[in-house]
């Protein structure tokens, strides 16, 4: 039964010395699409490259990440603005953007600034959003309330919050990333996905961080969306191949696969 992994950098150094080989255990694995979000001009090069190696099997999102949103960020989103201007259909959606304020909120304005105008683009050629929150759900669920204007969809890449914010996110459109966090020890994401509907439910691993039991500490791939989605089975006690086909569906759906 195939799986999208929604949500990987598998264009990233870490897989450098092995990628092919990690992109086939991938395929193997039943993994028939990866879908790759940006960071920012940094990571366009690596993204694209990969992109261009296997367009059968990867996707790719254009966007910059709010950890990179510095005092040249205006140049940044033209580059991203540019980029889906030039190619809109070779983009399946603006991400990863967000709010991130966990490390430093230095350029917290500019980061609420940018993740307003990737909105914008996102509403004017009509693509979801991959948002990355981090110690910002709050402020996130005040943007886009702001935006409600703009019929935003998307997904809550990394879901890292309550089942009551988890239903907040859906009740506004928008899907939840689930990816090896779920299967950590006393992990909240394990209730959340209990809660929630599956239909709603994106598998992802946002490879090569944030591995699964028991490679958790490891660098990630795609190929372990099995076991995320293994995860999930065993939560909502529904069957491997219900979680493969929910899911997939859902981001055939969201990202227009």
């Amino acid at each position: 039964m195939p799986i999208i992994d929604t949500h990987c950098h598998m264009y990233d150094e870490a897989f450098d010395t092995d990628r092919a080989e990690a992109v086939q255990r991938a395929v193997d694995a039943g993994v028939t699409m990866m879908l790759l979000p940006a960071i920012d001009s940094q990571s366009v090069a690596a993204l694209e490259a990969l992109y261009n190696s296997n367009p059968a099997v990867f996707r790719k999102m254009a966007g910059l990440h709010p950890t990179s949103v510095k005092e040249d960020f205006w140049e940044e989103l033209n580059l991203v603005e540019g980029l889906l201007s030039d190619s809109p259909d070779d983009y399946v959606a603006v991400g990863e953007i967000g709010l991130d304020f966990y490390w430093d909120d230095t350029f917290r304005a500019q980061q609420i600034e940018a993740l307003e105008y990737q909105f914008d683009m996102a509403s004017r050629f009509h693509k979801p959003v991959a948002l990355h929150v981090r110690k910002a759900y709050n402020e996130m669920f005040e943007v886009l309330k702001a935006n409600s204007a703009k019929g935003l969809t998307g997904v809550f890449h990394c879901f890292g919050s309550s089942v009551q914010e988890a239903r907040k996110a859906i009740d506004m459109g928008f899907y939840i990333g689930v990816g090896g966090v779920v299967t950590f020890k006393n992990a909240t994401l394990a209730e959340v996905v209990r809660q929630i509907p599956l239909e709603r439910i994106l598998i992802e691993t946002d490879a090569p961080y944030l591995a699964p039991v028991p490679y958790r500490g490891k660098r990630n791939e795609s190929a372990y969306c099995t076991l995320v989605a293994q995860k999930i089975a065993e939560l909502k006690d529904v069957d491997f191949e219900t979680v493969a086909e929910v899911t997939t569906n859902n981001a055939k759906s969201l990202f227009k696969l």
